[in-house]
């Protein structure tokens, strides 16, 4: 039994530091009320973004098919796979090759936003109107029809003099068909708010959600918005602060995503169009300012998209068949584009960034091929390190121990929450590998589980 000393009589005089408890009490509280921590929900992996002139209720099913075609024309082994993408011969490339099939057959699409900005293009106001009312009433449908993805959202124009009263119309009927025909929303239903520079964008479009809320009788905060981080002054403005932290502040508990937008964002900095890629320094910088200001804040961060798409240089036409040439050429193309989609998602995956953007339906058997392979690669060493931690961290603690590693902890405890809210890992195999419970996964703090278990161990050492 340890030897228990009677301690000395306390040196600090509380009731001397009754101000200063106050204040450091009040700090705290606003501390947490400003970091709540990631939400509980699922984050989708990807966005697909399609023009709203070419939305339908079945949108995700036809993605998916294309998906699932490319993959069969040019992957359709896993042997075909490693070949394509260079990792020929890793040892995950077996389960990774079921699982994107899987995955693709399942749920191919996890998050779908209808584009009415860059994917749309400037029209008269009747033609964008009509569409506006097109999106609607295909969007009631796809409620009806259970054919919506999890994940679904419009993308209105930029909020700038010339545009805005254009932005909000096409919001408005868009949602006014929608909420008429169906009666609610879609499941997680969100806004995406394009090129924002300043805080009165972000005030302007909670003051209209808020009246749409009222006006069609929906509950309050059930519009949700993103915005789109595609410009300088949103990460560093004119004061030489991060706009970010503000647009959390002013949003009314609204905003859900930062989305990096890596082609404007690099134009705007005078990058020439033949350096504008997903891995420039120049994105990763706004990248890592994105994460330094939003930690914490419960907003989920994107990465943004790969230009160079998965298509066939040739086609066939009705009674001909492609040449010999015309089919490498065509497996020349896919290669190289895939492997550059494959290499941005990992980067993304690396640098801390769990969702992007998807511009092909092609791209997303690399989307989940990245995210397969990072997940999967060197698993088992990490369930390993994590069961270790939490046995180690145990034992220490019951024989007074300072164990003072909890932030390796809660990373590799992230390594497979992202794991298993990717599809990567099942949850039954991070149990396996862990040894953790369901309740310890869906609590998300290693710090929660060490006090569990000592409390545990400390109870059977009684």
């Amino acid at each position: 039994m340890p030897d228990h000393r009677t301690p000395p009589l306390p040196s600090i005089n509380q009731a001397e530091l009754a101000d200063a408890t106050a204040d450091l009490r009040e700090a705290n509280l606003e501390f947490a009320r400003r970091h709540p921590g990631d939400p509980p929900g699922r984050q989708p992996v990807h966005t697909v973004y399609g023009g709203a002139q070419l939305f339908g209720a079945d949108a995700a099913a036809k993605i998916a098919g294309v998906a699932r075609r490319a993959m069969e024309e040019y992957v359709a082994t896993p042997a075909a796979l490693g070949e394509m993408l260079d990792v020929a011969g890793h040892r995950s490339l077996d389960a990774v090759h079921a699982r994107v099939r899987e995955k693709l057959a399942r749920e191919a699409v996890e998050d779908f936003r209808v584009d009415f900005e860059d994917g749309y293009g400037n029209r008269p106001d009747d033609e964008e109107d009509h569409h506006a009312v097109v999106v609607g009433e295909e969007l009631a449908r796809g409620i009806a029809d259970g054919t919506l993805p999890p994940f679904i959202g419009i993308r209105v124009k930029t909020l700038t003099e010339e545009l805005r009263l254009r932005s909000m119309r096409t919001l408005d009927v868009v949602l006014t068909t929608l909420v008429t025909q169906a009666g609610a929303l879609p499941d997680n239903f969100v806004v995406t708010i394009p090129k924002v520079t300043m805080v009165e964008q972000v005030d302007y479009v909670v003051a209209v959600l808020r009246q749409l809320e009222r006006t069609l009788g929906l509950p309050k905060r059930a519009l949700r918005f993103e915005v789109m981080v595609e410009t300088p002054q949103i990460i560093i403005d004119h004061e030489g602060r991060s706009l970010l932290p503000r647009l959390v502040e002013v949003s009314d508990g609204r905003l859900t995503g930062a989305h990096f937008g890596t082609y404007d964002y690099t134009a705007s900095l005078n990058i020439t169009a033949a350096h504008q890629r997903m891995a420039h320094p120049a994105n990763d910088f706004a990248k890592h300012v994105m994460q330094v200001t939003l930690a914490g804040t419960g907003v989920w961060l994107s990465d943004g998209s790969t230009a160079v798409l998965p298509v066939p240089v040739h086609r066939t036409t009705p009674g001909s068949a492609l040449t010999t040439q015309q089919q490498a050429e065509n497996r020349a193309a896919m290669r190289d584009a895939w492997r550059m989609h494959f290499g941005d998602v990992l980067h993304s995956l690396e640098g801390g960034f769990y969702q992007g953007w998807d511009l092909h339906p092609a791209q997303l058997v690399t989307r989940y091929a990245a995210l397969y392979f990072f997940f999967l690669d060197g698993i088992e060493a990490a369930g390993a390190r994590l069961k270790n931690f939490v046995e180690k961290a145990a034992q220490a603690t019951l024989v007074g121990n300072v164990f003072d590693d909890a932030a390796t902890g809660q990373g590799l405890l992230n390594f497979f929450l992202r794991g298993i809210n990717s599809g990567a890992v099942t949850e039954a195999e991070a149990l396996r590998m862990t040894g953790l419970t369901e309740e310890d996964f869906r609590g998300r703090s290693f710090v929660r589980i060490m006090n569990a278990r000592t409390g545990m161990a400390a109870d059977t050492a009684r």
